[in-house]
């Protein structure tokens, strides 16, 4: 343990103590300060949260690097003292929405209190929303910024604070450390304004859902076979978030008459007290659903996490087992059902993250529809759009970790519209006598079976940090030749925006934003990418390999050889 840490902690500690906050808070810091452990006041006060790709997100409790409503009210802030000196003379408006943790309605509250008493127009939901209907409505009501309280689907402990610019996507630089510099200008909570001003605190009204759901409607693909297979099964968990408030009413208005929700998981509750974890990328937040699944031969299974920006999809194969399609997975089959039915392809593109499947970029190729690579964060997906408009025609978007998007009437990952979308497949596939599961495998017969796995190392705390940063340096400074007996031929560092040939040794830049990410490309296709989370205390292994089928009737024998070789890179890589 750093002596350095501990000393450093206890002076933050003490200027709180001696900077106006509430007793309870006092109390709390000060029992802090007399523990003998002291690995929790490092924790909670070795440094000031900053925004990362998804903004601030931390546990809730005391301390300058936890999420409470200081940190909450000085983030609000820095980003009211910005965008007044960012947009001087004009009337400035903001949006928030919340999602069902435990303290967002308060903390949103906090954050138009303190968006009110510096003059802001404040758009506030009611109710809990998704996070995609914020990204929404900013441009909707003509905002110029707009924020959400959310920790996405990270752990009960947690809860976070998206901010947003003006085409209602998440901030990017310069905006996020501009509005950092303006936070760590505050040295005093007696700078943040409080005290709210009422009469500049507006509620949403339910035009704003009635303009995203025409929206949606507008986009879906074949409508004639949903009304052909308006009885398919569905079945919906919203695992005690907000997707309860739309996405099921988003289905209905397609035309889908036959939705089970999971009841046991269908009032919002923060603590989320039917699954160990809120997030659809783990089966276990899906297990009722899957079991109500078998229990009455449904169709199709999709669960959305807390804030509802991603969806967790879940089908049957040939046997009758239900299964849940990995993020690459069902970001593929959902980009092969959009491009085939894409009429005009002419300047058409879409988007995908660097750790996300290759299978896009080939399909798309062969398609004649441009891919288009960028760092995670659908805020660079919302860049690209702005740098292209009018000159290119955006389609759709999608990350490995269970994030979509179609269309640019919302900036952000959205998981309403994905649902839209996924049901829509499912019913095109039956009206055709097929189901999701034959068409995964007959597109990955076209294009090549690719096949990822992911390891996360969980590292928390200060001492977590330290160590997430010393494997990055190790990578850096010792990178494998060769992984699992495969000849490592390329080597991608975004840090230093370089990429290295290791056959000829050639270096060339890489034109994206710098970012802590690592990839290593070997001989026989595959792919590693390694790197530290943005919103968790972890630092990641992203793992692809591919091969071509000679027959469809394969696909669960190569998907078990494919699984192997992961399996051996996952042991080569980790150390």
């Amino acid at each position: 343990m750093s002596i350095d840490l501990l000393k450093q902690s206890k002076a933050k500690a003490e200027e709180w103590l001696s900077n106006g906050i509430d007793p309870d808070s006092k109390k709390q810091i000060q029992a802090l300060l007399d523990k003998e452990d002291p690995r929790q006041l490092i924790d909670s006060f070795y440094k000031n949260m900053e925004f990362g790709t998804g903004g601030l997100r931390g546990i809730m409790g005391v301390g300058s690097n936890c999420i409470n409503q200081y940190t909450i009210g000085s983030a609000t802030q820095g980003l009211a003292n910005y965008l007044k000196k960012s947009l001087p003379g004009q009337a400035i408006q903001v949006a928030i929405a919340y999602d069902c943790r435990n303290n967002s309605k308060a903390l949103a509250q906090v954050t138009a209190n303190v968006f009110s008493a510096n003059g802001i127009i404040v758009h506030l939901f009611p109710e809990l929303r998704p996070t995609p209907l914020l990204s929404f409505a900013i441009r909707y009501l003509k905002c110029q910024s707009g924020v959400v309280i959310t920790a996405s689907h990270n752990p009960k402990e947690y809860n976070g604070y998206k901010a947003y610019w003006n085409d209602g996507a998440q901030l990017i630089p310069p905006h996020d450390k501009n509005v950092i510099h303006e936070v760590n200008a505050i040295t005093n909570f007696s700078q943040v304004k409080f005290t709210p001003d009422p009469t500049k605190i507006k509620m949403i009204g339910p035009e704003v859902e009635e303009a995203y759901y025409h929206e949606v409607l507008k986009l879906i693909p074949r409508q004639e076979s949903i009304r052909n297979q308006k009885n398919i099964s569905i079945v919906y968990s919203s695992l005690h978030g907000a997707g309860i408030t739309m996405v099921p009413e988003c289905l209905k208005r397609l035309g889908f008459e036959n939705i089970t929700v999971i009841e046991e998981q269908r009032v919002p509750d923060g603590n989320f007290p039917t699954i160990s974890s809120p997030n659809p990328e783990e089966r276990s937040a899906l297990d009722l659903a899957l079991k109500k699944a078998k229990a009455i031969r449904a169709d199709l299974v999709m669960a959305t996490d807390p804030d509802t920006d991603r969806v967790g999809i879940g089908i049957q194969n040939d046997a009758g087992e239900f299964f849940l399609l990995n993020g690459n997975q069902a970001l593929s089959l959902m980009m092969w059902f959009i491009l085939k039915n894409l009429k005009d392809k002419n300047k058409a593109y879409i988007v995908k993250t660097i750790v996300t499947t290759e299978l896009i970029d080939r399909m798309a190729e062969q398609i004649g529809v441009e891919c288009i690579n960028t760092l995670t964060g659908f805020k660079y997906v919302a860049q690209l759009i702005r740098e292209n408009e009018g000159k290119k025609k955006f389609i759709a978007a999608g990350e490995e970790s269970y994030g979509y998007m179609v269309g640019d009437f919302v900036r952000d990952k959205d998981a309403v519209s994905a649902c839209a979308f996924f049901a829509a497949m499912a019913a095109a596939a039956k009206d055709e006598g097929k189901s999701l599961y034959s068409w995964l495998v007959q597109h990955y017969f076209e294009f090549g079976l690719y096949r990822e796995g992911q390891v996360n190392l969980v590292r928390k705390g200060a001492e977590g940090e330290l160590q997430i940063k010393y494997m990055m340096e190790q990578f850096r400074s010792n990178p494998p030749h060769v992984i699992a007996g495969q000849k490592v031929i390329r080597v991608l560092d975004y840090q230093t925006s370089t990429e290295k040939n290791l056959l000829n040794g050639r270096i060339r830049p890489i034109h994206l934003p710098k970012s802590d990410v690592l990839q290593f490309f070997t001989w026989e296709g595959g792919k590693i990418s390694v790197r530290p989370s943005g919103t968790e205390p972890k630092i990641k292994f992203y793992i692809s390999v591919n091969l071509r089928m000679s027959n469809p009737e394969n696909f669960v024998l190569a998907t078990l050889h494919l699984d192997e070789k992961i399996k051996a890179i996952e042991k080569s890589m980790i150390r």
